[in-house]
């Protein structure tokens, strides 16, 4: 099982190193290495979380996420996403942002350096508002019962999580923003900049999380009905309409994780530079990461892991309200990727224990 479902990782994985020597010798290949431990590292509450709305996906969506979806989420936003940034901030052409990050890659870093403050601020409200829209639901499950419970109790207050979001973002924007942190050193006021990439970010959030969540709720309906109409059905012979809306559901909830997937990147596509500015290096490492994280997801949902253990679920959640505050803050202050990672690690890991010790409290119960 494990085998199998890694398979695809582990050949992009010797295609990748294959290609970082090739192009580069072998320093490219350690640097590469380097990356995708990085992405993975970093990514691993993204794995939880994607495992969370797979779960709901027939067998032939999973297969979409992790073929279709995978040259999205390495060709679209560990190669273009960057060269994209480039363009739009320095206002050249698509092909004068290649050119640069091919020709001069001092450049190129520096130009995506300072967009980096619009970057995490779109980025920062996204995964923020999947953190509140969590912690403010009212579940059966619980882990940190003491916070947990006031927070659901608080969450019936309407449109809570969007005045939150606004507020913490009012408060980066003014803050952070007014002295983002630009490359070589200097500081610039990106107030305005932050502020307009935050209100996207919210704005993104919305619309593809409603049209995901209206889909499911029109499917969970739709088989409800179909249930209880299963024999005039039969006898009439029509095509059941559910497989039309399973199809729009699965297609919209594909469209969130590919979003939520892309701002679970921004974080890996930054932290990169650190390491190296060669955008093809950097799309080879990162993308044999997001292909082990993209695996891992497959693999926790056809395992059941999430079942078996109740908490790793609220332990990523926990780990994206983080991120998204390190992202955020990172409009004016560097703060090291292992940092981000660590934090992600520990709260994931707190979170897998608090299930074994649940579990095995259940069993001596029993």
């Amino acid at each position: 099982m494990l085998l199998k479902t890694f398979r695809w990782a582990f050949a992009v994985t010797a295609l990748g190193l294959a290609a970082g020597v090739l192009y580069d010798g072998w320093t490219a290949l350690g640097i590469v290495a380097i990356l995708s431990v990085l992405e993975i590292s970093l990514s691993f509450d993204n794995a939880v979380i994607n495992a969370g709305i797979l779960k709901k996906m027939n067998a032939f969506w999973q297969r979409i996420f992790l073929t279709v979806g995978i040259v999205i989420a390495v060709f679209g936003m560990r190669l273009v996403f960057p060269v994209v940034i480039v363009a739009v901030s320095a206002r050249l052409s698509p092909w004068s942002a290649v050119h640069l990050a091919l020709t001069d890659k001092d450049r190129y870093q520096e130009l995506v350096t300072d967009a980096h403050p619009s970057i995490a601020a779109f980025g920062g409200m996204f995964l923020m508002m999947i953190f509140l829209d969590f912690v403010f639901e009212d579940r059966d499950i619980k882990w940190l019962g003491w916070l947990e419970r006031p927070l659901a109790k608080l969450g019936r207050v309407d449109m809570l999580s969007v005045c939150i979001a606004l507020v913490v973002l009012l408060v980066s924007a003014t803050t952070f923003g007014a002295h983002a942190h630009q490359h070589g050193g200097a500081h610039a006021d990106k107030a305005e900049t932050v502020l307009l990439a935050g209100v996207a970010g919210l704005i993104t959030y919305m619309v593809v999380g409603g049209l995901s969540g209206f889909f499911e709720d029109k499917l969970e309906e739709e088989e409800e009905r179909e249930h209880e109409e299963e024999e005039e059905a039969a006898r009439t012979g029509k095509p059941k309409s559910a497989v039309k809306l399973a199809g729009k559901a699965a297609f919209f909830m594909f469209l969130y994780l590919e979003v939520l997937d892309a701002s679970f990147s921004f974080d890996g596509v930054i932290g990169a530079f650190a390491i190296t500015n060669d955008i093809v290096l950097m799309a080879l490492g990162l993308g044999i990461g997001a292909m082990y994280v993209r695996s891992l997801t497959v693999y926790l949902v056809r395992q059941g892991t999430l079942d078996d253990y109740v908490y790793l679920e609220h332990g990523a959640h926990y780990a994206i309200g983080a991120l998204s505050l390190i992202l955020l803050v990172t409009i004016q202050y560097e703060i090291n990727e292992i940092v981000t990672g660590l934090v992600g690690v520990v709260l994931i890991g707190a979170s897998f224990w608090s299930s074994v010790r649940r579990n095995r409290a259940l069993r001596s119960a029993s």
